[in-house]
Formats: C-alpha cells, sequence, structure tokens
C-alpha cells in the first residue's frame, strides 16, 4: 500500500470569465440544469434541446442553481390547542425504562455523498482535499468519535474504474459523456484507484470511514476492481460494499427486464458473491449490504426468497433507502410523474412529529428481524424528498428540525445508521454545497440547514457507543412539540426537545417541567441542582440562513470555510430544589439539547481550541479587477438602457430573481503549487 501523500495544490490555469446580469426585459439562459425547477406553483420554461433551463424575470421563476434558489416560503399558521407546559417524569435509570433502543453511535446520522458529485465534495484527487469538507466532518467526528459516509447512489451501478483519465485536470473521476445506454441520464462514471487514495487521505486527518458500490449493471461482467482496490488502499476504514442500489426501481429505469422481482435480485445477488469467492484480492466476504430497496418493494418481498438465511455469512448489513416524498415532477416533465407539486402545499408535511414515525412504520418489522440475525440495519441514503428535494422546504429551517426529529425516531427504531444524501447544484436539499467551479475563485461553501440535524444528533449521541433513546410521547402525544431521553450507560444523561411551531410573539414557546426520579418512576428523586441548554435556533422554520447551533453559525451561503464562527452561547437553568423540577424552554421554533448532568456535557462540547482545523494552503493570485467607466460602459455592446452600479464580485443578482444589474469581468491567474504535508 502507497503511503498516504496529502498535498493541497492549486491547479495552473488562466480563466477569463464575463458574466453580465441584464435588465429585466431580457432572459438568461442558465446551463447545465437538469429540467425546468419547480417554484410555487409556476414552473421556468426549458430548452427541449439542451435540456438547459431559462429564467425569465418577468414571470418572476427562477431557473439558476437548484442549490441556490431563492425560494422563501410562508410558515404554516400557529395550530390552535397548542398545550406550551407540559411534564416530563423520567427515570434516572435504564433498568426502569421499556422500549428503549439498541446502543447507537455520535455517528450515527452520516452521508451519502452521490459518486459523481465526490470530486466537488472531498476533494479533486488525491493531492487535492476540499478544506471546508475537512473541516466540517471535523466538527462532528469531535463531537460524535467519527463520521460515516457512504459514496455511491444512482451512478455506482454504472462506474468503471481505470488506470488513468484523459481529462489532463488531474480529477479522479469524469462522466463518460459519450455512453447513452442509460435512460434515466445517469452517465458512466470513469474513476480511477486515486478515487481510493483521496479518501483514504481524508481518513488519515479527519476520522471518517467509507461505505462503497459494487457496480451491479452488467450481471455477466461483474466489475469488483472498486472492491479490490478499496480492501488494499481503505483497509478498515472500509464499512462495506453495497450490492445494488434501488433493485427494485431497475424495471422502471430500463436497467432489467419488466417483469425483474425480488427473485431476480436473489439469483444475482449469489451471482455476485460467487465471483467475490473467487477473487483472491478481496479478503473480506462478510461486508456486503443489501437490499437497498426503496419502498416500490417492501422488505418482506426480499426476506421471503430466503434471502437472509441464504446470504446470511456475506452480510455485513441489511439496508433501505427511503425519502418521504419527490419532487420528479418538476425536475423531469416528461417523465410521466404527473403534475409538479407546489413546495407551499408540501411545507407542513415536514413540520410536524408524524412524519419521522410513518417513514421508519414500514421498517419495525426488519429491524426486529436484524436484531435477531445480529446485523445493522441502515437508512443508506435520505432526505427530504428525492429528485433534488423541494426549493424553499429542503433547504430551510423547517428541514433542520425535520431531519433531526427522523434521525432520533430511526435511532429509537433500532436502526443503526442513516445518511443524508448530497447531490449537485441540481438539488436543494444538499447539508453542503461547494461554490460552482467558475465562481470558487472567491465564494465560500454553502451550508444546507441539515447539516445543522447532523451537528445537534452527533452531540445528542456522544462517542460512548452506548446511547439509547426513547421517544417520550411528550406533551399529549402533541405532534408540534416531540422529546426524546437520552441514556449512557443506563443512566440519563441528554434529552431532545423540538417545537415545530413559527410564532415571532413568544406566546407558542414551550416549557418543559423535568423531574428525575420519584413518584411514579420507582426511583428517589434526583433532579440536578441545574442543567446545561444548547439550542438550534432560527427565526422561522421558513428561514434559509441566520441558523445558529449554541449560538454559533457556520455562516451564509457563500461564506462557509467549515468552522462555527461566533462565540458559543449555552444556557445553564437552575433547577428548584423545593420541587424537584427543572424548567426547560423550547422557542417557536427551535430545538433544545438538555445536559441532565456535567459529564454528559463535557463529553460534547470541546474547547474551541482543541478543534483542529485545516487552513487553506494553496496560494494564488490575488483577484484582478478591471474598472471601466460607467458611463462608457453603460453604453457600450449594444445596451443603451444598462447603468453600471458596481463592478463589485461580491454582487450576487444572478441567485435571486431579478434583483439587481451588474457586470462583473475577472481574471485569475494561478502561478503554481504551494505543497506538501505528508500523512503516514
Amino acid at each position: 500500500m502507497r503511503p498516504y501523500n496529502v498535498y493541497t495544490l492549486a491547479l495552473g490555469s488562466l480563466t477569463l470569465s464575463g458574466v453580465l446580469h441584464r435588465a429585466s426585459g431580457s432572459a438568461l439562459t442558465v446551463y447545465n440544469v437538469q429540467g425546468p425547477l419547480a417554484v410555487g406553483s409556476r414552473t421556468t420554461t426549458s430548452d427541449t434541446a439542451t435540456g438547459t433551463a431559462v429564467f425569465d424575470p418577468s414571470s418572476g421563476t427562477y431557473g439558476g442553481y437548484a442549490a441556490y434558489n431563492p425560494i422563501v416560503l410562508a410558515p404554516p399558521a400557529v395550530p390552535s390547542g397548542l398545550s406550551t407546559q407540559y411534564d416530563l417524569v423520567l427515570p434516572g435509570s435504564a433498568i426502569n425504562v421499556q422500549g428503549l433502543s439498541i446502543p447507537q453511535s455520535g455517528s450515527f446520522l452520516g452521508f451519502s455523498v452521490e459518486m459523481s458529485v465526490v470530486t466537488q465534495v472531498v476533494g479533486i484527487n488525491a493531492s487535492f482535499l476540499q478544506v471546508p469538507f475537512l473541516n466540517l466532518m471535523q466538527l462532528l467526528a469531535q463531537r460524535g468519535g467519527s463520521v460515516n459516509i457512504r459514496v455511491g447512489g444512482n451512478t455506482q451501478d454504472y462506474a468503471v474504474e481505470v488506470d488513468e483519465l484523459t481529462n489532463n485536470r488531474g480529477i479522479c473521476v469524469e462522466k463518460d459523456t459519450d455512453d447513452t445506454r442509460n435512460p434515466t441520464q445517469t452517465p458512466t462514471l470513469l474513476f480511477t484507484p486515486e478515487l481510493l487514495y483521496m479518501l483514504s487521505n481524508a481518513s488519515a486527518l479527519v476520522n471518517i470511514n467509507w461505505w462503497l458500490g459494487i457496480p451491479f449493471n452488467d450481471t455477466s461482467n461483474w466489475r469488483l476492481e472498486i472492491a479490490e482496490t478499496g480492501e488494499a488502499i481503505l483497509g478498515d476504514r472500509l464499512l462495506g460494499y453495497q450490492v445494488g442500489n434501488e433493485p427494485d426501481l431497475y424495471a422502471v429505469h430500463g436497467h432489467r427486464a419488466a417483469n425483474y422481482s425480488a427473485w431476480d435480485y436473489f439469483g444475482e445477488f449469489g451471482e455476485i458473491i460467487e465471483a467475490i469467492a473467487a477473487d483472491d484480492a478481496i479478503p473480506r466476504r462478510n461486508n456486503l449490504i443489501a437490499p437497498s430497496v426503496s419502498g416500490t418493494w417492501t422488505p418482506e418481498e426480499v426476506w421471503a426468497t430466503g434471502f437472509l438465511t441464504s446470504y446470511d455469512s456475506s452480510l455485513g448489513a441489511l439496508a433501505v433507502e427511503k425519502y418521504p416524498d419527490d419532487n420528479c415532477a418538476a425536475l423531469y416533465p416528461s417523465g410521466g410523474f404527473g403534475s409538479a407539486k407546489d413546495p407551499q402545499s408540501v411545507f407542513p408535511n415536514y413540520l410536524n412529529h408524524t412524519s419521522g414515525q410513518l417513514l421508519v412504520q414500514p421498517y419495525l418489522t426488519s429491524t426486529a428481524l436484524a436484531q435477531q440475525k445480529r446485523k445493522p440495519f441502515y437508512m443508506f441514503e435520505t432526505n427530504t424528498a428525492s429528485c433534488g428535494g423541494f426549493p424553499g422546504v429542503s433547504d430551510s429551517f423547517g428541514a433542520a428540525l425535520w431531519a433531526a426529529d427522523y434521525a432520533l425516531q430511526m435511532a429509537y427504531s433500532n436502526f443503526s445508521a442513516a445518511n443524508l444524501h448530497v447531490g449537485g447544484l441540481s438539488d436543494s436539499y444538499n447539508p453542503f454545497i461547494p461554490p460552482p467551479t467558475n465562481e470558487s475563485m472567491f465564494e465560500g461553501w454553502t451550508i444546507g440547514p441539515v447539516f445543522y440535524s447532523v451537528l445537534a444528533v452527533a452531540e445528542a449521541l456522544g462517542s460512548s457507543n452506548t446511547f439509547r433513546v426513547i421517544d417520550l410521547n411528550a406533551n399529549n402525544g402533541s405532534i408540534y412539540t416531540p422529546a426524546y431521553a437520552i441514556y449512557e450507560n443506563n443512566s440519563l444523561a441528554r434529552l431532545a426537545l423540538f417545537n415545530y411551531v413559527t410564532d415571532s410573539s413568544g406566546a407558542s414557546t414551550v416549557t418543559a417541567n423535568i423531574t428525575i426520579g420519584g413518584g411514579r418512576t420507582g426511583e428517589q428523586l434526583s433532579t440536578p441542582q441545574y442543567v446545561k441548554v444548547k439550542y438550534l435556533a432560527a427565526e422561522s422554520v421558513s428561514v434559509k440562513e441566520n441558523i445558529t447551533w449554541a449560538g454559533q453559525t457556520l455562516g451564509n451561503r457563500f461564506a462557509v470555510d467549515g468552522r462555527l464562527k461566533g462565540s458559543e452561547s449555552v444556557q445553564t437553568v437552575q433547577c428548584s430544589s423545593s420541587l424537584g423540577t427543572c424548567q426547560v424552554t423550547v422557542p417557536a421554533p427551535g430545538m433544545a439539547l438538555v445536559f441532565l448532568s456535567a459529564t454528559a456535557y463535557q463529553e460534547v462540547d470541546p474547547a474551541p481550541s482543541s478543534t483542529a482545523t485545516f487552513p487553506t494552503t494553496s496560494v494564488t493570485n490575488a483577484l484582478v479587477t478591471v474598472t471601466v467607466d460607467p458611463r462608457i460602459l453603460s453604453t457600450s455592446n449594444g445596451n443603451g438602457s444598462l447603468v453600471l452600479a458596481a463592478t463589485d464580485h461580491s454582487n450576487r443578482a444572478s441567485r435571486g430573481a431579478n434583483r439587481g444589474v451588474a457586470l462583473s469581468i475577472f481574471i485569475s491567474v494561478i502561478t503554481g503549487f504551494v505543497f506538501r504535508r505528508r500523512v503516514a
């Protein structure tokens, strides 16, 4: 195995880019956006020949990258009859609690990175890693112990490992756009072993573990190279291999015959096991992950084939994939998905506790079966909605509350891991996204609200791998104010309290009266003298920015470097010794993570000085700007009506709907390489 070498370098290039945001009478065509983007009840028009989306300012529709859509929805009205006071009387010992989950890890909520975008998110190659990505992962690893990431998705089934690529850009993955065999517009991916070295180098810096996928499109020629090189390069950092991504959709997508069934998948799975057994370059034979069905087949249909009995020794984990909804009609208007859904109409579906409960309910039989078989059960890919999510919903603070609640509901229901999907610029649901390549010289990353969910869940579950979760059915089962208790080493350690309501008046702030032991618990009263509280907070469930975790933020769009900004704010709540209660408030909207002991708090609250971050060591020339007399520019190129207000690259008019007029011209000259950093 070659040593881990980590460099940060700049690609030598000369770039001249002119971006013109025209006046309101014109239209702007944005390239490389798949299909039209639904905005409320309206959609953009689309050029079917090129697949581009068009922005027409006169209609108020947005056809830019979905990752930066400007849509802000209206929060639902305050529900009637909301009880703003409720009691929680909890046993201090897990011995006195029925229905606790299996032990869970702080790495429970991880990420699923679409294989086609891994070079945008993780790094260009083994020598160029994305610093914001490393910093974000470090935040999670320091709180939850480690981070688990799946690299795969639809693109993994059509991936081909090659010795080298001819792109001459140093990138370890590229799309074979000449291959048109895939009717779902999923391109064949070509990748080199450099991809695995890149993942390994990231793990050498941050405690990251990986899942990969073995291609499953060609049953006559199993391509096992990713397993061979994965074993050799990643070693213990490799958690396992997914075999078949959503096989229940293969027939619909044209990847198999129309009558393809769970029995056919059973047979093909057996064939790939035989191929792996005959391959001496794959030493581990017991880390396959299946069946990863998406809901068209139930897991029970797969189990009925004898799958678990026949392949028990090869299976490292069982898995499913499930999104609560889809936005496919907006992305593929001619794909037979019906009418596009209005994001405003579906928004309330994500703003209550019922959503997560309904999502896990179909899998409770399978999680119980997994426990009998001593296998972990994964939600291998999920997010707010498939086909990129809903603009205004998937990138809202409401989605952050939803994802944290959903994750804890899965933990309570004996899933062992769940992965939020990370796509590209055509997706609204990304936990994080780098800027478009042509803006990476002067823009930072953008954080999605659901990343804060992962941060909160990592702190809720900690790093001891002994945390057990229970849904408290709090506040008489109110769907707007759920609560969870979390026990560590059989002792009550933390509470997660939610409030889905948006109410700026303060009238919907909820107070939980917490008592530990005493009364009906059968234990002696043991309420602490005080508790510590961290808040996940924002002004409204609709907002996309100014979201804070314990008073800190990662920054607004195009301003994220992966480090928390601002001073941490942790509330100390004094408890009543006479009443034996602690009164913890939960703002509307918000989530409160309550630490019930000093030990529980110290475990996941690292001192800022102890958080290792990674500075950028690339050196580039400063941005060279061009100054032009506005009077000359306003009458140039036949645009007599164009009035230039500024020549500042920070003007972001193109990301909203006709918010201004600007001309930005930049020239960047990168002088060479600066490296190196070696990690043994």
